[in-house]
This record gives C-alpha cells, sequence and structure tokens, in this order.
C-alpha cells in the first residue's frame, strides 16, 4: 500500500523518511526488446538472446534507462502526494548504473525522501530510489530523481 502524503508541510516532514518499497516486477525480454524499439538503442547485450549468452552477463540484460524508466510506475506504488494540483518529473542529481539486470529479473525500488525547497506555487523534492533485483546484493540503480509538485 503506498504511503499517502498530504501536501507540501507533510511532504516536509518526511525529508530523512524512507518511505518503503514498490512491489516487485519482471522485466522480460518483449519489454527489452520494445524499450530498444523505442530508444533506438539495438546492442546486442540486451536484444540478441543468443549471442548475449556467451557474453559478459551470461544473457540479454535491460537496458540501465530501462531500469531508471521503471520509477514512475515503482514510485506510485511507495507514495502518493495529495493536496497538490500536479506533479512533474524535473531532473536528476544523482544516477547510478550498479549492476546488470539479467532479463528475467524480478526488481523493486525503495525511497527515500531526500530534499524538499518550496517556490511559489509548490515545491521541488528529491527521493532517493534504489533498484533491487530479487536475490542480489548489489543495487542496480541508485538515483536521485527530482520531482515538481504545484498548489
Amino acid at each position: 500500500m503506498a504511503t499517502e502524503i498530504n501536501g507540501i508541510d507533510d511532504l516536509e516532514s518526511r525529508v530523512g523518511s524512507h518511505l518503503g518499497f514498490s512491489e516487485w516486477h519482471n522485466v522480460s525480454q518483449e519489454q527489452v526488446n520494445t524499450f530498444a524499439d523505442a530508444t533506438g538503442d539495438h546492442q546486442w547485450i540486451h536484444i540478441d538472446v543468443e549471442r548475449a549468452k556467451a557474453g559478459p552477463f551470461g544473457g540479454p540484460i535491460a537496458h540501465g534507462y530501462l531500469t531508471l524508466s521503471l520509477a514512475p510506475m515503482l514510485v506510485a506504488e511507495i507514495m502518493t502526494v495529495g493536496g497538490v494540483a500536479m506533479g512533474v518529473n524535473y531532473g536528476a542529481n544523482k544516477l547510478r548504473f550498479m549492476s546488470p539486470v539479467p532479463v528475467g529479473s524480478n526488481v523493486r525500488a525503495g525511497a527515500e525522501v531526500v530534499s524538499v525547497d518550496r517556490f511559489e506555487g509548490g515545491a521541488q523534492y528529491a527521493l532517493k530510489l534504489t533498484f533491487e533485483i530479487d536475490g542480489t546484493e548489489k543495487p542496480a540503480c541508485v538515483a536521485e530523481v527530482i520531482y515538481r509538485v504545484y498548489a
């Protein structure tokens, strides 16, 4: 169940807090192929299953940016921000792809509120997202992402 945040004051009160984890989601070869088509990144380590089996990862892996692109879905499972008119993605301060995500793996994200900075008409907040691979100790990706919400 997603943590419900009621407005900017509530969001500010959660700086430094871990909000929880999303559900686990399977990363399929079909999803990887669709992402490759959408982005034009058809590198063999992602889409050529047979060649990738002989490659450095023992099989195809998800694109790093595919893992990051799961953030909107996974964050929505972790938290909702009510009491605002709308929210938008604003960018990222830090981003590292630390471990490959083998196709067929399950991934989830955890979120921590890093900062909240008010501006006229809303606030900008940063979340530290840690993307985990089921059964693997090292995270797939750690990103400090920035969102803006408008009152």
